[in-house]
């Protein structure tokens, strides 16, 4: 660790609001705990949390760093004296607890994963927030499986083209709303059966009439609001809604008579808060099950654009538009 430099940059949230208040600050070098990497940053991905964190919405939890940004890709610096599946030197991606978004980074360990050969390192710096979060709600927590029928809102969000291919690879039929019909074209570019625009038909309708009125059976939802009793109208009997946020509020008017005569199973979880044991065993699942589809091109890190990252500013403001199909990635 003599080699590091004494201080590094790193981008504050001075204040809550606009893209403005993210201002550029020297800070202390960071060094690892015992079970603990500093990673060399070369790329952080942006992601809806941060947002909500510039805009005061959603604070750091406690013991978490300020500085946003919840998954980076770049190099092992330093190890803390317990890591041991690292060392100096080593290509990894991994989801953080804060501090994405500077020269140096610290990770727990377990929630690192070997960056594949051959992918970029500003591909690798997008993957793990929403990689880590489809799987853990998906698969693990609604149990899709082959031949199911799988609904997503925001389908070119980066949940929504990671959500997208998962359930594709794993045999899963798709469905994915969007906000425009070039939005819906990439959806179905990606691989969704179905892809509706939500502006200008109704997504329920659309879900029965694919699935031939049954009703789909596993919904990843994060608007909230009126969509969750929507949703309980597109489920089939046994069907599983997952909530991992609520764009349009978490308050609902919601008929439950639906959710017992159909036996619908609804849950949420967010992956922030949950201790390193939990996400550390969803990174052992990503490496057995999904790196190796990444490495040899079945799925991809979907890429809307990168910034440096002094223009990280400029960054926010692409996703504020909610324009953006994929990705939203700083670079250093």
């Amino acid at each position: 660790m003599a080699d590091l430099p004494a201080t590094m940059t790193a981008i504050a949230i001075e204040g809550k609001g606009g893209p403005e208040v993210l201002q550029p600050v020297d800070l202390p070098m960071l060094l690892p705990g015992q079970a603990q990497v500093l990673i060399k940053v070369a790329a952080a991905g942006i992601n809806r949390p941060d947002i909500m964190q510039r805009q005061g919405l959603y604070p750091a939890p406690k013991g978490h760093s300020e500085i946003p940004g919840l998954e980076v890709a770049g190099v092992i610096a330093a190890t803390g004296s317990d890591a041991d599946r690292f060392k100096p030197g080593d290509k990894v991606m991994a989801l953080v607890n804060g501090g994405g978004y500077a020269e140096y980074c610290l990770a727990e360990e377990a929630c690192c994963l070997s960056v594949p050969a051959g992918l970029p390192m500003e591909q690798a710096g997008g993957f793990a927030e929403t990689f880590f979060t489809v799987w853990h709600n998906v698969f693990e927590r609604a149990q899709l499986t082959s031949g199911e029928w799988f609904m997503v809102h925001g389908g070119t969000s980066g949940i929504g083209v990671t959500a997208i291919q998962l359930a594709k690879a794993f045999g899963a039929n798709v469905i994915a709303t969007a906000g425009s019909d070039e939005k819906c074209a990439a959806c179905r570019e990606l691989g969704a059966d179905v892809a509706v625009n939500y502006r200008t038909e109704d997504f329920v309708e659309k879900a029965k009439t694919a699935t031939g009125r049954p009703g789909v059976n596993v919904i990843l939802d994060m608007v909230g609001g009126d969509y969750i009793a929507k949703n309980i109208a597109c489920l089939g009997d046994d069907g599983r809604m997952v909530n991992i946020a609520y764009q349009k509020g978490s308050k609902a008017e919601v008929d439950f008579m639906r959710v017992m005569l159909k036996r619908l199973t609804i849950t949420g979880s967010t992956l922030r808060i949950r201790p390193t044991e939990v996400k550390g065993r969803i990174a052992r699942s990503l490496e057995e099950y999904v790196l190796p589809m990444l490495a040899d091109g079945r799925i991809k890190v979907v890429m809307d654009s990168t910034y440096a990252m002094q223009e990280v500013a400029n960054a926010h403001a692409r996703m504020d538009q909610g324009t953006h199909i994929g990705k939203i990635v700083l670079t250093l």
